[in-house]
């Protein structure tokens, strides 16, 4: 079996597919992106994919090595990304080949279940009581919310105070009984996240995310020790040599994205990597059907997964969902909040070709935000 041919494709909101096939018909779908730069992490595939062309895409691992290394310059948002929707859909052709799912090839499942969390509030977040009703309805245990929008450096005692009375909210409405996870989204100055941490502790967020920008790791030790609240972070990290300092830093929740931190391959050994330090993995993922059933393999295949992020619904998502390029979408029916193993070979997602083919026809150039604080200047978004 080899590898014939390799195809991208962008779709609305904000995403892109691969879709590997080999010259016996069997085919592997992947989703490498970078959310605001679709269009070069593509061009990536399109260099990447040059090297896959005629090679058996069960030789996983070495693939892995030579596109993750064979390059003088390595690493990165963009390559990691490329490689890391490659990576998937080589993960699928080899579970369909097999006809098991990919957590079987990793181990076999070590969870019957895997709990999810659902997003509330949006960027800026507002109506908060209602989007957790929501959420509670429909049976999820856990939500996540922005822990503010634009934050000013060194924020005054409005700011905290708001901050603080938005996660009070969000927990009477919650209960005892479910979480909150709060994200920071690298919006607040290290001493900001020192002075705002302790003022959360009592209302115990299940975890703090990014309350410092991932090119500071060497900041990330003052802030973890200055409460008991849990810090997550590693949405903008890319492999195990990336998450080590954080981890060292004494981190308690790695988020490696399955799309960006070099696909399957590279999450399950930041997995392993985490739980040398004791700390729990709970793999970002704000993005596709592909992205999700891939991180879905990983948590039943991991021992110290903690939750799983999931973007039905998100703010993200207008004009198209997840659910709108699956021909089955049993596959991400929850219960209690939880995900059950998929049964399905591969990914265990089946993705409407005609559906992708015809929305990439149109595309997408989503652009983040950019944000900016009242006197003019750049603000973290």
């Amino acid at each position: 079996m080899k590898i014939a041919k390799v195809e991208t494709f962008p779709v609305p909101p904000r995403w892109l597919f691969c879709r590997i096939e080999t010259d016996d018909g069997l085919t592997g779908w992947g989703e490498p992106v970078v959310e605001g730069r679709a269009e070069v992490v593509r061009a990536a595939v399109d260099v990447l994919a040059e090297y896959l062309i005629g090679r058996d895409p069960l030789r996983i691992e070495d693939h892995w090595q030579v596109l993750a290394k064979g390059g003088f310059y390595r690493g990165g948002p963009v390559l990691s990304s490329a490689l890391a929707g490659l990576d998937q859909a080589l993960w699928d052709i080899a579970g369909k080949a097999r006809d098991v799912p990919v957590y079987a090839l990793l181990g076999g499942p070590v969870r019957d279940r895997a709990r999810m969390y659902a997003w509330v509030g949006g960027d800026e977040p507002a109506a908060l009581t209602d989007g957790i009703a929501a959420r509670v309805e429909q049976g999820f245990t856990a939500v996540k919310m922005n822990a503010s929008g634009r934050m000013p450096p060194l924020a005054g005692r409005a700011a905290m105070t708001a901050v603080v009375d938005r996660v009070a909210a969000a927990r009477e409405a919650l209960g005892p009984d479910r979480d909150v996870a709060i994200d920071f989204h690298g919006r607040l100055t290290p001493a900001d996240s020192r002075r705002l941490l302790p003022l959360l502790d009592e209302l115990h967020p299940l975890f703090a995310e990014e309350p410092v920008l991932p090119d500071s790791p060497h900041l990330l030790r003052d802030v973890v020790t200055a409460s008991g609240v849990p810090i997550a972070t590693g949405e903008r990290l890319y492999s195990r040599w990336d998450f080590r300092p954080v981890l060292e830093a004494g981190v308690a929740v790695v988020q490696p994205d399955v799309s960006h931190a070099g696909g399957i391959s590279e999450t399950r050994r930041i997995a392993a990597l985490a739980e040398v330090w004791g700390a729990h993995v709970a793999p970002h993922c704000p993005l596709g059907p592909l992205a999700l059933a891939a991180s879905l393999q990983i948590a039943f295949a991991t021992p110290n997964f903690l939750i799983q992020e999931h973007s039905i619904g998100i703010h993200y998502n207008t004009g198209a969902d997840l659910l709108d390029y699956v021909l089955d979408p049993a596959v991400f029916e929850f219960t209690a909040g939880h995900a059950a193993p998929p049964s399905a070979p591969g990914l265990g997602v089946q993705i409407d070709e005609s559906a992708v083919r015809r929305a990439a026809r149109t595309g997408h150039t989503w652009r983040n935000p950019v944000w900016r604080h009242d006197d003019g200047t750049f603000a973290e978004w």
